[in-house]
């Protein structure tokens, strides 16, 4: 019998993923979801002069792999140096070159309870040691992730602002104080994927050469290419060129590279799919109330909905959604997971939603009476 020498940390991981996906779910189900509003992708898509650019690259070619135009691009939209900027396969990409840079077997890491599961997914891959804290009022507790850090020695604090799931948020005066509160040598990991979604007080003015924070953010949300997979990282150029040390050179195809630049070049386009998702949180918070929900503040492109009672019963509520064909999620941690996670859909997705939400509520209320 062959034995494959994988090494001992790999051998004693489980073989899991962070997420199941919504194509798994309908394999099993045996037929499509009639709304796919869980996994937090616009549904208002890309910008046609993105698809457009990724239907003319030149497939036969490799990606640069120094993303030399989509850089530039971005260093001059957010007004730094291409030195600043590091392109990947996404925010979970570089979440994991990241942690690759700083993790090794016994080092700590800090980050919330409940909060984005991928990074924790690549911390264990390393053999780091993830400490936790619950979240504060539904949001991510900064004070306590700092305090954890000192505490541990922490080399990473992961913070996500907007948050997932809760899409909760704090200003970026909060996060420029909080950030002398981070211990010397720990690097602050700011994960912005919807900051184009919130207010623009909740984006802090740090200086992009301040070696306590690394910023990440993406176009697989508000500019609709989650299947493209590109993410950018914004810090320190010492920082930053050490992702060349670790990273997939070729990981970015041309596709990737010439829709994002093309989406980037194309903000009314974005300001028009920033209005959409403004207008279906609105709407899901209508139904919500309807309901007798509560849907909590959101500055993303999703909504909390607050179901009133436990884990088990919103666990009941997302289950009868999901039989009636409307792919949402939900936390994994309580409190947090009294709710039920909504992305922004279309109108039609949402009228979906208002028609399946009273029987799902029935449903599970019946079953916490048996």
């Amino acid at each position: 019998m062959t034995t494959f020498r994988l090494t001992p940390l790999a051998a004693r991981l489980p073989s899991t993923v962070p997420f199941v996906g919504p194509e798994a779910q309908e394999r099993a189900r045996g037929r499509p979801f009639q709304a796919r509003i869980g996994a937090n992708e616009s549904v208002f898509g890309p910008s046609p002069k993105a698809i457009a650019a990724m239907a003319a690259a030149d497939h036969q070619y490799y990606g640069d792999p120094e993303n030399h135009d989509l850089r530039a691009a971005l260093a001059a939209h957010h007004g730094i140096h291409p030195e600043n900027i590091m392109v990947g396969e996404g925010i979970d990409g570089l979440l994991g070159h990241l942690v690759r840079l700083f993790v090794g077997p016994g080092d700590a890491v800090v980050t919330s309870d409940g909060a984005y599961p991928t990074f924790n997914y690549h911390v264990a891959g390393f053999g780091g040691q993830l400490h936790k804290v619950p979240y504060a009022n539904d949001h991510e507790d900064m004070a306590a992730l700092c305090a954890k850090a000192a505490q541990v020695d922490a080399k990473l604090i992961y913070l996500a602002n907007p948050d997932n799931p809760m899409g909760s948020w704090h200003s970026g005066a909060d996060i420029v104080a909080a950030l002398d509160t981070v211990p010397n040598g720990t690097v602050l990991v700011l994960d912005e994927a919807y900051a184009q979604c919130g207010p623009t007080d909740a984006i802090p003015d740090i200086a992009i050469d301040d070696p306590r924070v690394i910023r990440l953010r993406t176009f697989s949300k508000a500019y609709g290419l989650a299947g493209a997979r590109v993410g950018y990282a914004m810090g320190a150029a010492a920082l930053i060129d050490a992702f060349n040390k670790v990273r997939n050179h070729f990981g970015m195809n041309r596709a990737s590279q010439a829709g994002a630049l093309a989406a980037l070049e194309d903000q009314a386009y974005l300001a028009d799919v920033l209005h959409k998702i403004a207008s279906a949180r609105t709407r899901i918070g209508q139904i919500a109330a309807d309901n007798g929900l509560t849907a909590l503040p959101s500055a993303a492109n999703f909504i909390a909905v607050d179901c009133g009672r436990d884990g088990a019963f919103a666990k009941a509520v997302l289950d009868g959604l999901m039989s009636r064909d409307i792919f949402v999620r939900m936390p994994f941690v309580a409190p947090q997971n009294r709710c039920i996670r909504i992305s922004c859909g279309t109108s039609a997705d949402l009228a979906r939603l208002a028609e399946a939400l009273p029987g799902a509520l029935s449903d599970a209320s019946d079953h916490a009476k048996s």
